[in-house]
C-alpha cells in the first residue's frame, strides 16, 4: 500500500501545480491592484516597476508567498496578464534584490542563492562598533588597576568576543521564532525548502503544511521534519532510506537580553543566538570598577542557571562558550566580593578579586607567578585586623595553606643587589671579570684563575681593594713580581675584594713619532725602539719623487733646561733604496723627521699658443727665462693673416685653484688605471700594476699646493676688506685675466722689458686681423662700424648717433684688442680723445640718474650765497 500511494505521489504533486495555476490568474488580479493602488493604474498593462517603492515590493512578494506563488510563476502570470518584457526584467532584479528574510521567507520552492549566515536588525552596540563603548575609551588613558579590567573596552586590544556565525549548525541549538532554516531533501527524490520560523513557533513548507519546531534543537527538529516528510517521500523511511534529509540554520534570528548591576553600560540588548555571556558583557563594555568579574549571573526565568568566573578564561582560557544565551536572559553583575593587591617582584602586580577560600598560592598564579630578581623565601602582607592594620609575613612553605582575605596587600620583594662570594680582577691579565671566592683562595690563584698575566704587567706595584664590615674600604700595596717569585708570601682574599694590576702603559704616555715633508703618507706614526728614519719612510709610503735623500732633518725635543731651547736638530742622510746602514740614527720618543724637497724640483710646466702661429698649441717651458718672443718662435712664427696688436696673455691669478702634486700624480694614475682595465690582454705585470693602483688611489691626497696658505689669507682680506666698506658690494675674485701685451714690441726687440716671462698656464691667444670698432655705453645707436684709418673717436661716436643726453663725455674710454684701456684727457676744457685701432671698443660712460632738488637744499644754497656775497661786501667796504 505504501509503494502504490508513492507512484501517484508525483500525480498530486502535479495535480496541485494546475490546481495552483488555476489560481494563480485569480491571485494575481487582485495582488497587483491592491500593490499598485497608489499609481491609480486600471490596466496592469501598463504598470512602471520603478514608480513602485521598496514597500509595494515587500507586499507584492508577502501575498504572493501566502498564495504559494514562486519567483518564476509570478514573472510568468505577470507576462500572462500583459506586462511588457522591459517592466518584466525590472520586476526580476528588484525582486532578486529585495530582503527576502523580511518579508516571511523565500518565494515557493525554487532553488535558493544562499547568502552566508548572517544576523540582522542588531543594535549597532552588537555589530562590532559599539561607539558608546569608543566614548568611554576616551577617558581610559591609564591601563587598569584591576586584573581583567580592559579586557572588555581597551581600545588597544582587538578581543571583541564576536559570535563565529560561519560554523556548523549546532546541535544543540535550540530554534525560536525567526530562524531562517534550510530543509534539503537528496537521493532518489530531490526537494529544496526554505523557511522562517514564525511568530507561534511553525515553519511552513511547500505543499506539506506548518510544523512546530520552536522551542527544538536542530536535531529535535531534524526528526520531527523527517517524520512529517515521510508522509510524502516513502523513500525517507526504513533503516536504510533512499532519500535523505538534512536540516540546517540560515540566518540566526536575533534575541534581547538584559544586563543590569555593576557594568560600563547596563541595559537591553540585541543580540545574535549564537552570543555566549562573553558576547553580551562586550556589549555593554564589561564590568564597571565596582563590578564583579569571579560571580556573573545569567537570569533565565527567574532561576540562576550559569555562573560565570572571568579568571577562568584569563587564567584557563575557560570560556564556556558552549552555553548559549536565549531570549529574554538577564546576567547580573554584582559588586566585587573580596580584592587583595599585589605588588613588587610579580609578572602582573595589580588588584584581584578573591573568593573565600582562596590561598596565596592561586593568587601567585593570577599575578603570573614571580620574577627572576623576586625574593621567594618570605612575602610580606599587610592586613586589616580590627580598628588598624599589621604586618606578618608569609615564608615558602606557608604558600598553600595561608588564605587570602579582602583588604591584603601583599610584597613580593627584589633579592640583594650584593654578592656573597665575589672576588674581582682588573688590569693586565687575560680574563678581567669576577670570580668565585673559594675557601682558602689567596692572590695567585686568582691570577691563575684569569689565565695569568699579560706581558705588559707592571709587576712592581700592584693593589687590593678591600671592603671592611663597616663598608669602610682600604687599599692594599704589594709587589707583585715578589708574590709570583715565591719571595713573599701569598695573600689570601676575603669577599668584594678587588685585585688591579696595571699595565706599564697604564702609567705612561702613549708614544709616537711623526714624518712631514715629501713622503707619501705624512702623519703621526707609533714608536717602536730602535726604530730609524728609514723604518719611518717605510711607515709613510716610502719616498715622493720630489723627495731629497740628502736634506733629511730630526726634530727632537730638547732635554736642555735652559730657557729658550726648544727642540735638537739632527741632520741625516739615507740611501734612496731605503737600504739597511750601519750606524744610522735611532729614532726617540716625539721625534719629528722632515724630509725636504729637492733644490729646484718643478714639475712641468705647459703653456698654450692659440691664433694665428703656424703650429698652434701645448707646449712644455724649458726654462725659467723663457719668454713669449721664444715661445712664438717655438711656434713657427706669425702667420700672414695676424694681428699682433690685438695678441693677449691670458695668465692665471694667485686665486686659480692649481693642483697639488699629489692630485696630479693621482689623476694621472686613474687614467693608466681605465687604460689598464679596457685592455683585456694585460700581462702578469700588467695586472699586478692595476692591483697596485687599485689600493693606491684609495688614499686620499693630504697635500695641498705651494702658497695656498697665502692665497687664503689674500681671499680673507678681500673679503675683510668688501665688508668694511659700504657700497662696495661683493669683490669678484677671478682665477684668469687678460695681459695686455704689445706682440709686434716684443717681436721687434726680444728680451726686452715688455717680453714677459712665460708662467704656468699662460695663454698667447693672437687674432686675425680685425677691420671693425665696436660702439658701446650712452651713445644714440650703439653698433659696430668698420674700421677707417686716420680717423679719430669723434668720427666713430658720430657713425654711432652721436652722444646720447645723459653721456659722461669726458670719461669716455677705448679698450683696444690687446687689453690695454686708453681714456679721454682735459686740460683747461680742451679734450683730448685717444686714437681708434682695428678691434677697439669706444665705451661712453652715462653720467647716472639726476637727483631732483628739494626746496630745502635749494633755501640752503641761495641763503650760502646770500652770505658769501654779504662778506665780499663788507670786505670791499673796508
Amino acid at each position: 500500500m505504501t509503494s502504490s500511494f508513492s507512484n501517484y505521489i508525483p500525480s498530486i504533486q502535479y495535480l496541485k501545480k494546475v490546481t495552483g495555476t488555476l489560481v494563480l490568474a485569480f491571485s494575481l488580479f487582485w495582488i497587483f491592484p491592491q500593490v499598485i493602488q497608489a499609481q491609480s493604474i486600471s490596466d496592469i498593462s501598463n504598470i512602471k516597476v520603478d514608480d513602485l517603492t521598496d514597500a509595494q515590493i515587500r507586499e507584492l512578494i508577502r501575498r504572493a508567498n501566502e498564495a504559494g506563488l514562486s519567483e518564476f510563476e509570478l514573472i510568468q502570470m505577470a507576462r500572462l496578464r500583459g506586462v511588457s518584457e522591459v517592466e518584466l526584467e525590472k520586476l526580476k532584479d528588484r525582486v532578486e534584490k529585495m530582503d527576502i528574510s523580511a518579508v516571511g521567507g523565500r518565494l515557493g520552492a525554487t532553488a535558493s542563492k544562499r547568502e552566508p549566515r548572517k544576523q540582522a536588525d542588531l543594535n549597532e552596540i552588537t555589530q562590532g562598533l559599539f561607539q558608546e563603548q569608543n566614548e568611554l575609551i576616551v577617558f581610559e588613558e591609564e591601563p587598569s588597576p584591576y586584573f581583567g579590567g580592559d579586557i572588555f573596552y581597551n581600545k588597544k586590544r582587538r578581543l571583541t568576543f564576536e559570535p563565529n556565525l560561519n560554523i556548523a549548525t549546532p546541535k544543540n541549538y535550540v530554534l525560536g521564532p525567526g530562524d531562517l532554516v534550510y530543509v534539503d531533501v537528496y537521493g532518489q527524490s530531490e526537494k529544496y525548502y526554505e523557511s522562517i520560523v514564525t511568530a507561534d513557533g511553525f515553519i511552513l513548507l511547500d505543499n506539506v503544511g506548518p510544523i512546530n519546531i520552536s522551542g527544538k534543537t536542530i536535531e529535535e527538529a531534524e526528526g520531527i521534519i523527517r517524520n512529517r516528510l515521510s508522509s510524502f517521500f516513502t523513500e525517507l523511511r526504513g533503516s536504510n532510506p533512499q532519500t535523505s534529509m538534512q536540516l540546517t540554520l540560515g540566518n540566526v534570528r536575533t534575541i534581547k537580553v538584559h544586563l543590569v548591576g555593576e557594568l560600563r553600560l547596563p541595559g537591553t540588548f540585541t543580540l545574535s543566538a549564537l552570543s555566549t555571556v562573553f558576547n553580551a558583557l562586550y556589549a555593554a563594555g564589561g564590568p564597571n570598577d565596582n563590578g564583579s568579574m569571579r560571580s556573573i549571573k545569567v537570569i533565565r526565568n527567574g532561576k540562576t542557571v550559569n555562573t560565570l568566573d572571568i579568571y577562568e578564561f584569563l587564567i584557563n582560557g575557560n570560556a564556556n562558550l558552549n552555553f548559549r544565551l536565549q531570549d529574554q536572559d538577564v546576567i547580573m553583575v554584582d559588586p566585587f566580593l573580596a580584592r587583595v593587591s599585589v605588588i613588587g617582584e610579580v609578572k602582573r602586580p595589580k588588584i584581584f578579586e578573591v573568593k573565600e577560600g582562596e590561598t596565596f598560592n592561586e593568587l601567585l598564579k593570577y599575578s603570573g607567578g614571580f620574577t627572576d630578581e623576586a625574593f621567594k623565601d618570605r612575602i610580606s602582607v599587610t592586613r586589616i585586623s580590627g580598628k588598624e592594620k599589621a604586618v606578618s609575613d608569609i615564608f615558602d612553605n606557608q604558600f598553600s595553606i595561608f588564605m587570602v582575605k579582602g583588604g591584603d596587600q601583599y610584597t613580593v620583594g627584589r633579592v640583594l643587589n650584593r654578592y656573597s662570594n665575589r672576588v674581582q680582577i682588573k688590569g693586565a691579565v687575560f680574563r678581567e671579570g669576577n670570580f668565585a671566592l673559594t675557601e682558602g683562595l689567596t692572590l695567585g690563584q686568582l691570577i691563575k684563575n684569569a689565565d695569568g698575566i699579560r706581558g705588559e704587567a707592571y709587576l712592581e706595584r700592584a693593589s687590593i681593594l678591600r671592603t671592611n664590615d663597616d663598608l669602610s674600604t682600604e687599599v692594599i700595596s704589594i709587589n707583585l713580581r715578589e708574590i709570583l717569585n715565591g719571595n713573599r708570601q701569598d695573600i689570601l682574599l676575603q669577599r668584594e675584594d678587588v685585585v688591579r694590576i696595571s699595565s706599564i702603559y697604564d702609567l705612561k704616555e702613549e708614544f709616537y713619532v711623526q714624518i712631514t715633508g715629501e713622503v707619501r703618507n705624512p702623519g703621526t706614526y707609533p714608536y717602536s725602539y730602535q726604530m730609524t728614519v728609514e723604518d719611518l719612510i717605510v711607515m709613510a709610503g716610502g719616498l715622493r719623487e720630489s723627495a731629497s735623500a740628502k736634506d733629511i732633518e730630526i726634530a727632537r725635543r730638547s732635554q736642555d733646561t735652559n730657557v729658550g731651547t726648544f727642540s735638537e736638530l739632527i741632520p741625516v742622510s739615507i740611501g734612496v733604496d731605503l737600504t739597511v746602514q750601519e750606524n744610522t740614527v735611532s729614532l726617540s720618543p716625539y721625534d719629528n723627521v722632515i724630509v725636504r724637497r729637492k733644490p729646484n724640483f718643478t714639475l712641468d710646466r705647459l703653456v698654450q699658443v692659440e691664433g694665428q702661429v703656424n703650429s698652434p698649441g701645448i707646449f712644455s717651458v724649458t726654462t725659467a727665462e723663457e719668454r713669449v718672443s721664444d715661445l712664438i718662435q717655438r711656434a713657427g712664427g706669425l702667420t700672414p693673416y695676424a694681428y699682433p696688436k690685438g695678441a693677449t696673455l691670458i695668465r692665471r691669478t694667485e686665486f686659480f685653484e692649481t693642483e697639488s702634486e699629489q692630485l696630479r700624480r693621482q689623476r694621472n694614475l686613474q687614467d693608466l688605471q681605465v687604460k689598464l682595465q679596457s685592455d683585456p690582454n694585460n700581462t702578469e705585470a700588467q695586472e699586478l700594476l692595476l692591483e697596485r693602483l687599485f689600493k693606491d688611489l684609495g688614499n686620499t691626497p693630504t697635500d695641498v699646493t705651494e702658497g695656498a696658505v697665502a692665497t687664503q689669507s689674500k681671499r680673507e682680506a678681500l673679503a675683510g676688506i668688501a665688508e668694511t666698506k659700504s657700497g662696495l658690494g661683493d669683490i669678484k675674485i677671478k682665477q684668469r685675466e687678460a695681459v695686455a701685451i704689445d706682440l709686434e714690441s716684443i717681436l721687434k726687440n726680444p728680451g726686452s722689458d715688455k717680453d714677459l716671462i712665460l708662467e704656468e698656464g699662460d695663454i698667447i691667444s693672437i687674432p686675425r686681423q680685425l677691420q671693425t670698432v665696436r660702439m658701446r655705453g650712452d651713445v644714440v645707436y650703439p653698433a659696430t662700424v668698420r674700421y677707417e684709418k686716420d680717423r679719430g673717436m669723434k668720427y666713430y661716436i658720430n657713425r654711432a648717433g652721436g652722444y646720447d643726453i645723459r653721456a659722461n663725455r669726458k670719461r669716455t674710454y677705448v679698450v683696444y684688442a690687446n687689453g690695454e684701456v686708453a681714456r679721454t684727457k682735459g686740460f683747461l676744457g680742451i679734450r683730448s680723445y685717444p686714437s681708434v685701432a682695428p678691434g677697439a671698443e669706444v665705451i661712453v660712460p652715462t653720467k647716472g640718474p639726476r637727483l631732483p632738488v628739494r626746496p630745502g637744499e635749494i633755501i640752503g644754497i641761495t641763503t650760502g650765497i646770500a652770505t658769501l656775497a654779504l662778506i665780499i661786501t663788507q670786505l670791499n667796504f673796508e
